[in-house]
């Protein structure tokens, strides 16, 4: 929790990995669960992806996994939340923004050079799924996918390309509108 209260008070950049982060600790996220990878957004760790089940502690939970491999495995989890009603939000640290179209095989895949198979599985057990590999659209994709978590009571899958957290972006130094939704 510390690592993400930290990224959200300090607003000297305003970043793609600090709007998320000020982002989930607003509705009230005081854990979040992740396995630490090459792929990840640098948070918080735990052993292993089925840890996420935990995540919920109180209103809302967090997890955060590599691409594929780390999202394949919290699969289930997210599946139990789903069938559950209850809100999560699934971050991705997902494929370099410039791979996209490359018709690259990556590591942590399936062996196709297809980025979507993740996205595939997670759109039967998530109400909202969003794919940020541009910043230009990002705060309104990151806002949406945590708003309809809420209104919802589900969880959410957002895929954040690994590339682009760190890239301050005007669209992030606006003040976000707050989420007036709680969770059910």
């Amino acid at each position: 929790m510390l690592v993400l209260a930290t990224l959200a008070a300090c607003p000297s950049k305003a970043t793609l990995g600090r709007h998320l982060a000020q982002r989930v600790v607003q509705i009230g996220v005081n854990d979040v669960f992740s396995v630490p990878g090459d792929f990840n957004l640098n948070l918080v760790g735990c052993c292993n992806e089925r840890n996420a089940g935990y995540a919920r502690s109180s209103g809302v939970g967090a997890c955060v996994v590599t691409f594929t491999v780390g999202g394949l495995s919290v699969l289930n989890v997210i599946a139990g939340v789903y069938s559950e009603n209850l809100p999560m939000i699934c971050i991705v640290g997902g494929p370099n923004s410039n791979g996209y179209g490359t018709n690259r095989v990556l590591r942590h895949t399936i062996g196709l050079p297809d980025f979507s198979q993740e996205l595939c599985c997670f759109q039967t057990v998530t109400c909202f799924q969003a794919v940020v590999n541009n910043l230009v659209d990002a705060q309104e994709l990151i806002d949406t996918a945590i708003s309809t978590a809420l209104k919802e009571s589900k969880p959410v899958y957002v895929s954040v390309s690994c590339n682009l957290s760190a890239i301050p972006h005007h669209t992030f130094s606006k003040e976000p509108i707050l989420f007036s939704i709680s969770p059910r």
